[in-house]
């Protein structure tokens, strides 16, 4: 059989391309903010995770443009050796400060932090218990490990209990969660599983990509919004959301980030973040730290767009206080018309569709910033139910629109 008959076989995309409802890739041709030009038209952007609204932050530019001045484009090799830059040493001193942890240690993305980590901690006697609703990242992770993988239904306590109960009591044990889960927007329930985590010897890590600069009183994440800093071994997050970059860190114990740092293969084999990368995130932190306003901002009109969809009568799910709101649009032609439609109003939302959701249950997931103001969010939330309260159920129907 022919390699690439896959490839051939693979009809899906131009399928909806030649419909005309064809959801990814559309071009950003202005910098990421509250709004947006793609193809030539303003859109009013709920669909990015610019959660501090930091992006175009005349600060955060200035620090990229001063560190491309100093260090140029790039480091041209690993931090394992000559990728190391001043401006790496201080960003992971400031971070694990800020998180209140021993050590911090920078990794190229965000998904590779994911992949470094695991990779490196878990070994052939060990099991990693794993929300079903984790990030693809961590599934990966503990696939490039030897180790063994028990997944628990989602947030259901019961049932990782049981795997925790059914498991090798001489084996090593780590359950990893995402603090927020990116589709839902759903908190982990840490309490019941730092509980469980110290009833049966586990350690803990928790991905906070959408927790960091979203939740606690000075934005530090899940562990702080539950007082439970000190329970959480290790904590990873990314640059790529709240700090306005691109990269990936993970704070935890001295000696398990150094352990980390000497035998993680996708940190010892990848080129260094770049100067600018390091330095817009340090300088995104440095705002954060002086503003701690701006996640009690984003929390606030969270609020308010939720309410305003329930007013309007639409199907959300609306079990978070996070500032991501999924709207039910159950079938995947459904969801792509409403997208479809909401990007030619002006409005740019993400369509989640299976296998990210169960077959009938797909959404439209609608993310915020700090600094969207509440007229915008009006604007977008009477475009989306103009689209979703006038679209036909089934499916039939819907073909006659396209």
């Amino acid at each position: 059989m022919d390699l690439f008959k896959k490839c051939f076989d693979f009809t899906t995309v131009d399928e909806y391309k030649a419909m005309g409802i064809y959801p990814y890739f559309h071009a950003l041709e202005t910098k990421q903010d509250i709004e947006v030009i793609m193809e030539g038209k303003r859109k009013i952007m709920i669909g990015s995770n610019n959660y501090l609204g930091l992006t175009g932050d005349p600060r955060v530019v200035e620090a990229g443009i001063k560190a491309f001045n100093e260090f140029g484009s790039g480091v041209s090799g690993s931090r394992f050796l000559n990728g190391t830059l001043t401006t790496h040493i201080q960003l992971e001193a400031e971070l694990a400060a800020f998180l209140h942890k021993e050590s911090c240690l920078t990794f190229s993305t965000g998904f590779q932090a994911n992949l470094g980590i695991i990779s490196a901690i878990v070994g052939r006697n060990d099991i990693v218990f794993c929300d079903r609703e984790n990030h693809a990242s961590i599934y990966d992770g503990i696939r490039l490990s030897y180790g063994s993988m028990v997944r628990y239904h989602h947030s259901d306590m019961e049932d990782l209990e049981r795997c925790l109960k059914n498991a090798d009591p001489e084996k090593g044990k780590l359950i990893i969660t995402d603090g927020v889960f990116s589709m839902s927007g759903d908190i982990c329930k840490l309490p019941d599983i730092v509980r469980l985590g110290k009833q049966y010897g586990a350690r803990i890590m928790v991905d906070d990509a959408h927790g960091f600069g979203v939740l606690g009183d000075f934005g530090r994440g899940t562990a702080e919004y539950y007082h439970l800093e000190d329970d959480v071994d290790i904590i990873m997050g990314t640059f790529s959301k709240s700090l306005a970059s691109l990269g990936g860190y993970m704070v935890g114990k001295r000696e398990v980030v150094e352990y980390v740092k000497h035998k993680s293969r996708p940190f010892i084999f990848c080129a260094a973040i770049t100067p600018a990368s390091a330095a817009t995130a340090l300088e995104a932190l440095h705002i954060l730290q002086s503003e701690p306003e701006r996640p009690r901002a984003l929390l606030a009109i969270t609020r308010y767009v939720r309410d305003r969809l329930l007013a309007k009568g639409l199907k959300i799910l609306d079990s978070s206080i996070a500032p991501i709101i999924p709207i039910y649009t159950y079938s995947v032609l459904r969801t792509l018309v409403a997208c479809k439609l909401l990007f030619e109003k002006g409005v740019y939302v993400n369509p989640v569709l299976p296998p990210a959701t169960p077959e009938g249950e797909c959404l439209i997931r609608t993310s915020y910033t700090s600094t969207h103001t509440e007229k915008l969010m009006d604007e977008a939330v009477d475009l989306i139910a103009e689209v979703l309260n006038n679209l036909p159920e089934s499916d039939e129907s819907l073909m006659e629109m396209i």
